[in-house]
C-alpha cells in the first residue's frame, strides 16, 4: 500500500494532497464562477419592441380610378350630361363613387377609400369593376364598361363577359392601392 507520495523535495502522505487539492480548487472556483458569469452575461439592451405581427385580418387600400369617355354620345343627348359612376364588386348597392373631371370634359377620376386588399391572390377571384357612362346608355351594355378603364395605374385588360350589360373589368389591388390585371 502506498502512503505517500515524492512533490518536488517534499514527501506528502494522501491526506496531505488532498489538503493541497482542496486549498487550490477553492482558489479556482470564484475565477472559474467569474468567467462562467462573464460567458453568461448580457451586456446588450434589448431593442425596442417592433410593429405587431398581422393578425391575419382584412386590409384595406385606397385607389385611383381613371376613365376616359368617348367623345361623341351614343344615344339621346339628355343623357349625356349625366356623370360616371364607378362599381366595384366589394361595393355595397349605395356606395357607388361619382368620378369627377378636373382635367377636360371627357377623363373622368376618382378616388375611392377602402378597397380589400387581394394581392398578391390567395384568392382566385380578382375584383370586378367597371363604370356606368351616360355617353354609353343606348349601347348592348346599357351604358356599364370597363373599357378605357385604369383601376391603381393599371388600364383593365382583361374583362368579363365584354360587350354585354354585365361587362366588368378584372383586377388585383395590393397593400399601396396598385391594380394587377389577373393574367
Amino acid at each position: 500500500m502506498i502512503s505517500s507520495r515524492v512533490v518536488g523535495a517534499r514527501v506528502f502522505g494522501l491526506e496531505e494532497v488532498g489538503i493541497v487539492l482542496r486549498s487550490q480548487s477553492r482558489r479556482l472556483v470564484p475565477v472559474l464562477l467569474a468567467l462562467a458569469s462573464v460567458a453568461c452575461a448580457d451586456f446588450q439592451p434589448d431593442p425596442p419592441a417592433g410593429p405587431t405581427p398581422l393578425t391575419g385580418g382584412q386590409r384595406f387600400a385606397t385607389i385611383t380610378v381613371e376613365y376616359r369617355q368617348p367623345a361623341h354620345c351614343a344615344n339621346a343627348a339628355v343623357n349625356c350630361q349625366d356623370p360616371v359612376v364607378f362599381f366595384g364588386s366589394w361595393m355595397g348597392a349605395n356606395d357607388a363613387v361619382t368620378l369627377d373631371t378636373p382635367a377636360g370634359p371627357y377623363f373622368w377620376t376618382g378616388v375611392v377609400h377602402d378597397v380589400p386588399v387581394n394581392w398578391p391572390p390567395a384568392d382566385p377571384v380578382p375584383h370586378y369593376v367597371r363604370v356606368y357612362d351616360p355617353h354609353l346608355k343606348d349601347t348592348p351594355t346599357g351604358g356599364l364598361t370597363a373599357a378605357r378603364l385604369v383601376v391603381g395605374s393599371q388600364a383593365i385588360a382583361d374583362y368579363s363577359e365584354a360587350g354585354t350589360p354585365q361587362e366588368a373589368g378584372l383586377v388585383y389591388v395590393d397593400d399601396n392601392g396598385i391594380g394587377h390585371n389577373p393574367y
